[in-house]
């Protein structure tokens, strides 16, 4: 027995049409390749639909400092590109009208994502007991069912992940979730296994852009109340008959802010460059410098490899382009050798500060 998909209450009915509303305002195009990265640091394709593909992992707050979730973890830099491999073999099937999700699909994944480490018995499941622990303390937070009832579980698992049904994805996705965590097949990785398989379902109803089609970002800064609802879920140990609802509306909860953040900061970009676009055009400058300025304001500072690689122009183009904007007095130099980085004026950071909206924090959408 997994865990059931409770029934959906109108708010939260009220939350996913509001999740979709701005995703179809938004219209983002369908990803094949995972980024790789927090979703704050998308990239370039991503941004299709705005006024300046070319801005690309610049496009959010504080970009340049984003960081894989457990980077300060050596091992989270050794799984990277197994996460990365794997849900890019997630999206690349995902509309695929004759795949189905098997046990070998399973197996696969888990392999990408584990296989950096022999220790972690990769593609196979556990054959022991197996609890999760607390990293600071030790502590078990959670026994995982023995060993023997897994293959039996996992059968269940796929078989519903196969089914179709009018569950709204959202929910789907977020069972998905819950039912391998909680069921933690694998020695290692089971909560990037988990977050793979609620992106699958996601994908598979054409939603792949990472703010929409993961939890990760949201995670990464509210770990403490995973946890907690977790526990509140399972109280440590397997119970499949207890209500998931808390876990749906925490999923619900991390795909509305994300979308709303998305939103906002996706209308702070466009007055940036409205504005950006008439300061270059009364100092009269060539107009592809407004996506080099964009990126200074945004990042915070800015190199020449960094701007040719977005702009996708030559070294001596970009050089070019970025010291006309320190004579015009758009962009400070930090250095006089070749890899210095730029600043961006004191100019250009009045026009990102005045285009900035009011950091009023997002409700909690489920509050009584």
């Amino acid at each position: 027995m997994l865990f059931q998909t409770p029934s959906i209450t109108e708010r939260e009915a009220e939350v996913i049409d509001e999740i979709d509303a701005i995703r179809r305002q938004l219209n983002l195009p369908r990803l094949r390749e995972w980024p790789g990265l927090p979703w704050r640091a998308i990239h370039d394709r991503i941004l299709q639909a705005s006024k300046n593909p070319a801005l690309g992992n610049s496009f959010f707050e504080n970009a340049s400092a984003a960081k894989e979730p457990g980077s300060e973890n050596p091992d989270a830099w050794l799984a990277a590109p197994g996460y990365h491999a794997a849900l890019s073999f997630l999206l690349q099937l995902a509309d695929a009208p004759d795949f189905a999700i098997d046990e070998g699909t399973i197996r696969a994944l888990h392999y990408m994502m584990a296989g950096h480490d022999p220790r972690n018995a990769a593609g196979r499941w556990r054959r022991g007991s197996i609890s999760v622990r607390e990293d600071s303390s030790g502590k078990a937070m959670y026994r995982a069912p023995h060993a023997k009832f897994i293959p039996a579980l996992m059968a269940e698992l796929i078989a519903s992940l196969n089914a179709k049904d009018e569950v709204p994805v959202f929910i789907r996705a977020a069972m998905a979730h819950l039912n391998l965590a909680a069921i933690h097949p694998f020695r290692d990785a089971n909560g990037r296994m988990a977050r793979a398989l609620q992106t699958f379902v996601l994908a598979r109803d054409g939603i792949s852009a990472p703010p929409f089609a993961s939890i990760d970002e949201y995670l990464a800064v509210n770990t403490d109340k995973y946890y907690k609802v977790m526990d509140e879920i399972d109280e440590g140990v397997w119970q499949p008959e207890r209500d998931a609802r808390p876990w749906v509306r925490f999923c619900l909860t991390a795909h509305w802010l994300q979308a709303r953040t998305l939103l906002r900061r996706t209308r702070e970009y466009d007055r940036l460059w409205d504005e950006l676009e008439r300061e270059v055009e009364r100092r009269g400058l060539p107009d592809q410098v407004t996506s080099a300025l964009a990126q200074a304001a945004i990042d915070g500072s800015l190199t020449t490899a960094h701007y040719e690689s977005t702009a996708m122009v030559s070294a001596r183009e970009a050089d070019d382009v970025l010291e006309s904007l320190v004579k015009a007095g758009l962009l400070v130099a930090t250095s006089a050798n070749r890899n210095r980085s730029y600043l961006a004026s004191d100019a250009v950071k009045a026009i990102h500060a005045r285009t900035r909206e009011t950091n009023i924090p997002d409700p909690d959408p489920f509050a009584a």
